[in-house]
């Protein structure tokens, strides 16, 4: 997907420190997800399938280098045809967030892996982007909570797994100043009460399991064997 201002703000201080702590964070994630197809939607000027040792691991997006040239909310891909899928910042920045992950719950297999990568609207990060009048890249966009994303996914079948959250600092312009905030990071919503500015969130999609129905042989009546009388014996003293 393209998103106008991105590639700018990539090169910024700031798009830096958030792109390293999503590599890392991705990193673990994704390096024990094992299958036979892995999928990057939009972002591609990171490739955060890189931990994966899936064999066949592919980009799609609007534009920018990717492998697959498409929609989002219309992928070309089979049915049930996918083991993992990474969306970095994609819903907060698209029209039709449900369609996508309709599309994205398509594509995966029964116990597929998805990985949501967006920006905290509860959090620093969050009052900034209702604050900032710029229309810049990333504060235009309509941030998710983790817990609304929790919801759609839930019903789409997926079991969603606890929020990994990051970027604890002050969503500051420059490198200084981000490195001077640096130690809240270590303690995180622990130690400063308020969540961290984005989220890794891991999704599996999970399938119920199918009953065969048989006949119930167990009700059915069973004819008993008909007894024939025993003819009696008259006495001969009589």
């Amino acid at each position: 997907m393209s998103i106008p201002g991105l590639d700018g703000w990539l090169e910024t201080a700031q798009g830096r420190y958030v792109s390293a702590w999503e590599a890392s964070t991705v990193d673990s994630a994704i390096a024990d997800v094992f299958g036979f197809n892995a999928l990057q939607l939009g972002l591609p000027q990171s490739d955060l399938l890189r931990a994966n040792r899936i064999p066949l691991r592919q980009k799609a997006g609007i534009s920018g280098t990717v492998d697959v040239l498409c929609e989002l909310a219309a992928l070309p891909f089979a049915s049930h045809s996918t083991d993992l899928v990474v969306l970095p910042h994609v819903l907060e920045f698209s029209v039709d967030a449900h369609q996508i992950l309709r599309e994205v719950e398509r594509i995966l297999i029964p116990e597929g892996h998805l990985i949501i990568l967006g920006f905290n609207p509860v959090s620093l990060w969050g009052l900034r982007s209702r604050l900032d009048r710029s229309g810049r890249f990333p504060w235009h966009g309509s941030y998710l909570s983790p817990a609304r994303l929790k919801d759609w996914l839930q019903l789409l079948g997926f079991e969603v797994n606890r929020p990994v959250p990051g970027c604890h600092v002050p969503p500051c312009d420059q490198e200084a100043w981000l490195e001077r905030w640096q130690f809240m990071e270590r303690g995180g919503g622990r130690w400063w009460g308020f969540p961290g500015g984005l989220y890794l969130l891991h999704a599996i999609k999970r399938t119920r399991a199918m009953r065969l129905i048989t006949p119930n042989w167990r009700t059915q009546t069973v004819a008993g064997k008909a007894l024939r009388p025993v003819a009696r014996k008259e006495g001969h003293g009589r």
